[in-house]
């Protein structure tokens, strides 16, 4: 017997549908409502496990207004999950709000693990994973994105990035210039038919990337200051 939750934060799939747990589909079948990021992207995995439950737009621009009617509807008997539009909640979206959000009222709840493409970019990128830090989406801002690189490039560990493919040419030229030489890592479409992971010098895939038209979601990975690492566990 599992353990029951009033609610439940849901990794979803990143690209091929049928990675979603078993356990995910039971729970998202059988709660009360779905909080979605985008609930025409859940609408479609949901569709696809003939899946009825009603979801309900949570992201960054309602949080704020909807997430105190939410948690009355926890605590008044509902049970409800979290969706974000691909892999695990509170990665780079709203999740995290709604966790603090959930303590603060003393509200139990749990996570059902899954796919995570920042999981899924550094096992697949051949750097170190024996340390890592995940920085999330590369500022747009010049000065702010080249003191970020700047921290990376210092750090011990592997560091990781989400990318838009729109950027991600001139993302890497500005990585070359701040990291001239360093192994970087563009795992791309994962888990979807045309997965890419390309690996070189920022230089390189720069040039590589910018006679093609890029698409999918982009995961940077760029190798840290230390020496070598050996991998480590899950």
């Amino acid at each position: 017997m599992m353990r029951e939750f009033s609610f439940y934060l849901i990794s979803t799939p990143i690209g091929n549908l049928s990675d979603l747990s078993l356990r995910a589909k039971e729970i998202l079948a059988s709660v009360d409502f779905i909080l979605a990021e985008d609930t025409r992207k859940s609408g479609t995995l949901l569709k696809h496990y003939g899946i009825e439950t009603r979801t309900i737009p949570y992201h960054d621009h309602n949080k704020e207004k909807v997430t105190p009617g939410i948690l009355d509807r926890i605590e008044g008997g509902e049970t409800g999950a979290l969706v974000t539009d691909a892999g695990t909640p509170g990665i780079s979206d709203p999740g995290y709000y709604l966790v603090r959000a959930m303590i603060d009222r003393e509200i139990e709840f749990t996570a059902l693990p899954g796919p995570s493409s920042v999981i899924q970019g550094l096992v697949l990128s051949g750097l170190p994973t024996d340390r890592f830090t995940f920085y999330g989406y590369v500022p747009r801002k010049k000065g702010a994105r080249d003191r970020l690189f700047e921290e990376a490039g210092a750090a011990v560990g592997t560091a990781v990035f989400f990318e838009s493919p729109h950027r991600i040419v001139a993302t890497l030229e500005a990585l070359s210039a701040v990291l001239p030489g360093r192994e970087v890592v563009v795992a791309r479409e994962l888990t979807k038919l045309h997965e890419e992971v390309a690996r070189g010098s920022a230089e390189e895939l720069a040039g590589w990337f910018s006679k093609r038209k890029v698409r999918g979601e982009i995961t940077l990975l760029i190798r840290g200051a230390g020496k070598r690492g050996r991998g480590g566990t899950a």
